[in-house]
């Protein structure tokens, strides 16, 4: 996979960045190395290597899920300044 400054466009737009073209070009240099690095990676055989989400051995150390009844639905929307169909209704955060 080749970089392209199209590429290079669309991840300063993304990242809302304004980079100058010496900037784009130093970039477009990492992220060829790093398309390159991973084209490499893929070329290894892992047949029989287990997959690891962590290098080391960690056991999950919180407590078992237990199912227990919940608050009443309509006691809870007692409490709400508002409600729209057995919900809490809150003021729009997001346009």
């Amino acid at each position: 996979m080749n970089i392209t400054d199209d590429i290079i466009d669309y991840v300063e737009k993304l990242a809302k960045l304004k980079l100058t073209d010496e900037e784009k070009q130093n970039q477009k240099k990492e992220m060829q190395s790093l398309v390159s690095y991973m084209e490499v990676l893929n070329t290894l055989d892992t047949t029989g290597v287990e997959a690891m989400t962590h290098i080391y051995p960690i056991k999950n150390v919180f407590r078992k899920d237990i199912v227990l009844p919940s608050y009443d639905r309509e006691e809870l929307l007692l409490n709400a300044p508002e409600k729209k169909d057995g919900c809490y209704k809150v003021p729009k955060t997001v346009d």
